[in-house]
């Protein structure tokens, strides 16, 4: 199993939200900050990220080698985006009804199982032959993640270096951490 990402999300915090939790007045730090925007975001989401979840809106693609692995999606799913593709055993792409299909288990952790009275199909023995297309993240990130995407650009901000030397240290990433684990996905 494998997890790509389709369309990256549009940044889910502002240049506008992030100049005023920095208090700057001017734009002249524009692009620096967008970057460390990027670059906080980019650590926390996504198949890659910290969290093991999708953050802002994206556009998801989950391989499989067949449909007796547990079909594990990465979290929040949107329902009605999922959407199966298999190799069948003659080497044919086919698409698997979605009444055949939901979604199952808790949110933080959902999974694709076969409904009730239907099996899902032989896929062709071969990697990746199910490919799961889906849209996940939110709409609107819960606060504790924007605060903490806020709290590292802040940082990064004021500490321009990789090392600190005469000035006070700070347990920040601490404060993050604690912020984020609770939607921080088991791997």
């Amino acid at each position: 199993m494998a997890t790509y990402v389709v369309e990256a999300p549009a940044a889910v915090v502002t240049w506008a939200e992030a100049k005023a939790h920095l208090r700057l007045d001017g734009d002249d730090e524009q692009t620096y900050v967008e970057t460390l925007i990027a670059a906080a975001t980019a650590w926390i989401d996504g198949p890659s990220g910290w969290l093991g979840r999708a953050i802002g809106l994206q556009e998801l693609v989950t391989v499989f080698d067949s449909f007796d692995d547990p079909l594990m999606l990465m979290a929040p799913v949107d329902p009605e985006s999922v959407e199966i593709r298999y190799v069948d055993a003659d080497g044919v792409e086919q698409a698997l009804p979605s009444a055949a299909f939901r979604l199952s288990g808790p949110p933080s952790c959902p999974r694709v199982i076969a409904v009730h009275g239907v099996a899902f199909p032989s896929a062709r023995c071969e990697a990746d032959a199910i490919r799961v297309s889906y849209q996940a993240g939110y709409a609107k990130p819960p606060a504790p993640i924007m605060q903490a995407i806020l709290l590292l650009v802040g940082q990064w901000f004021e500490a321009r270096e990789a090392v600190n030397i005469g000035g006070t240290v700070n347990v920040l990433p601490f404060t993050v951490e604690a912020l984020l684990s609770p939607y921080r996905v088991a791997r």
